[in-house]
């Protein structure tokens, strides 16, 4: 093994490490939403990703010990938020264990499939589960999007160094 130039000392892999790396990587910040008999729930996720065109397909993780799980590993259809820099109290709630995520601070409404719906957010989809994959303390869920609105207005939120920021230009 060669070291390169200006770079630390490799250390074993742990969460630490992986926590330290990805807090270099700048995520766009979405919420994942879902409901059951009436209760909404959501949380803040940083691991979406597009995975396929045809058919229309995302993938996001979440943690099997978070509050949202238990619905999540449940429903049939799941919205995906992504949230502008003007939402970063939002996307702070919705990151918040305990926090009152559909509270009044929250704007919101029923969509698609019964799914909530979260307001002025720069784009929105409502997706129907197509898996649930083991991965550690988290299973990444796989939908197809069936409805959605990329019709909102300002600049992507992203999470960075532990922190939420915008874009510079």
């Amino acid at each position: 093994m060669t070291a390169t130039p200006g770079l630390g000392t490799p250390r074993l892999a742990s969460p630490a490490l992986l926590r330290s790396v990805f807090r270099r990587h700048a995520a766009g910040v979405a919420v994942v939403t879902a409901q059951e008999g009436g209760r909404p729930v959501g949380f803040t996720a940083t691991s979406l990703s597009s995975v396929s065109a045809e058919p229309p397909l995302i993938s996001f993780g979440v943690g099997v010990g978070g509050s949202s799980w238990s619905v999540i590993s449940e429903a049939e259809h799941v919205g995906v938020h992504i949230l502008g820099e003007h939402q970063e109290a939002l996307a702070g709630v919705f990151a918040t264990s305990g926090a009152d995520r559909f509270g009044a601070a929250t704007g919101w409404r029923e969509g698609p499939e019964g799914v909530p719906v979260l307001d002025g957010v720069l784009a929105w989809l409502v997706c129907r589960v197509v898996a649930r994959v083991p991965a550690g303390d988290h299973r990444i869920v796989i939908a197809e999007v069936v409805f959605g609105d990329p019709s909102g207005a300002g600049r992507p939120l992203l999470y960075h160094q532990g922190r939420f920021n915008g874009l510079r230009d």
